[in-house]
Parts: structure tokens; sequence; C-alpha cells
């Protein structure tokens, strides 16, 4: 979970996370501290004794969501991972439903279907302002238009993702708003599936529209270039290796 300036929703989205994942077996909930300028990183180090399952990873210098993402994901000791914004608008009692698109395995544990390697939560009934709203929608439009990655939302911060997978995209900065489409360039599939949302809980956003709308143009053409020129090789046979 990415964090910046988020020392208000700290308690609230880590008993939040608690009840929705006291019955999933082990967990671990990583927060990435996006060089805060608040008490964030107090916070969150003052739950630990309550929460042992809390990791602190920091950024000395602020470096956006996806490299906040990337940070948690490279620290995480699970196959699994699940990513949800810091802010409170994304329900942790939703990260069951995700979890309910994985199979048991043979091991007692849950992996995803063969070919599957990311469930991408779609908000419904969003409570966001108008504005926010109305720049999402047409940055998905545009964005589904150009990619087609079957995606309606992929704004939302519900995801999950085999760590191995992930780790295996090409990294850039704000490459998190385009995971369905970097998934689907290696050759894997895309499970959907819709969540709640909520209000922010405490403090303001940290992303302004016109700002997101700006870089977003450059990510769009760079993701398009990216998934034409990709080279389907995943799954192929090796006729010769040479030592």
């Amino acid at each position: 979970m990415p964090m910046k300036n988020e020392a208000e929703n700290v308690a609230f989205v880590t008993e939040a996370i608690a009840v929705a994942c006291a019955g999933v077996g082990p967990f671990e909930a990583i927060y990435v501290d996006d060089a805060s300028t608040d008490a964030t990183a107090a916070a969150i180090l003052a739950l630990r004794a309550r929460f042992p399952f809390l990791r602190l990873v920091r950024h000395p210098l602020s470096a956006g969501q996806s490299a906040a993402i990337h940070s948690g994901v490279l620290v995480a000791r699970g196959d699994v991972i699940c990513t949800l914004d810091g802010d409170g608008q994304n329900p942790p009692s939703e990260i069951p439903k995700l979890l309910g698109k994985l199979e048991a395995n043979s091991f007692g544990g849950r992996a995803f279907p063969e070919g599957v390697a990311l469930v991408a939560g779609q908000r419904v009934g969003r409570r966001d302002t108008l504005s926010k709203r109305w720049a999402s929608r047409a940055a998905n439009a545009i964005r589904q238009s150009l990619l087609r990655d079957g995606t309606r939302d992929t704004g939302c911060g519900l995801k999950l993702f085999r760590r191995d997978a992930f780790l295996a995209l090409p990294y850039f900065d704000h490459m998190h708003r385009y995971l369905p489409a970097l998934f689907a360039r290696d050759g894997w599939q895309v499970t959907h599936v819709d969540v709640a949302h909520a209000e922010r809980h405490a403090g303001r956003s940290n992303y302004a529209n016109l700002g997101r709308a700006l870089v977003g143009i450059y990510d769009l053409i760079g993701v398009a270039w990216l998934i034409r020129r990709r080279k389907k090789a995943r799954g192929t046979e090796v006729l010769e290796e040479v030592s």
C-alpha cells in the first residue's frame, strides 16, 4: 500500500485489513511511505505492537505511486500480492472477493488459475468528486480505444497479482495505471471483479486531475509502443541450451 501524508488514515485502514484478512491464512501488510512530510511513518510504527503483520518501507525522496508499489513487491515474502490505496477509498473488506478468484492448491494454499496473473478490481458506485469521475471516465475511454485491454477501470487500487509476473513487467513511472495491458502483453489472462468504493476517510488527495492527464498522454503512447514491440516468447519450448 503506497502512502504519502496519510497519517490520519493509517489506523483506520489497518484495522479494516486485520478484520478482512483474519481468515485468509498468513499475510503481511507492507506500507510504503513515499517520503511523507507528516507523521505517517510514526503512525505505522506505533501500530506494530498491536498488529505484528505490519511492515514499513520508507522512500527518502518521493518517487510516486508506481515506485512505491514496486518497492513493496520487491520486499514482499508472499507469491500473491494485493494492492490498495492508503486513503481508505478501497475498502479492505473487498480483499476476500478478489481472493475468491483463486483456486486451492495441493499445499492447502491458494493459487491463480492456469494462465491468469491478475485479478483487477473495478469500482462501482464511485464516491469521488464529479470532476474526478469525469476525468477518470475520459481517460479510461481513451486508454481503452488505444490499448483495448478489456478493463473498464484501471484506476482502481484494488488489484491481486502474481509477484513473479509483476516483477517481469517493464518498469516505468506511472506503470500502475496500465497493469491489465502490461500483463496481457506478456501473455497473461486478466480477471475482473466489481468492488465497492468509499469516500476518502481523512486528508486530501495527493494527485491532481490535470497533472495526471498530462503525464498520461506520454505514458499511453509508450505503453502502446511496448505492446506493439513485444515478442511473444512466454510458454515457448527451449529447443537448445548453450552453456
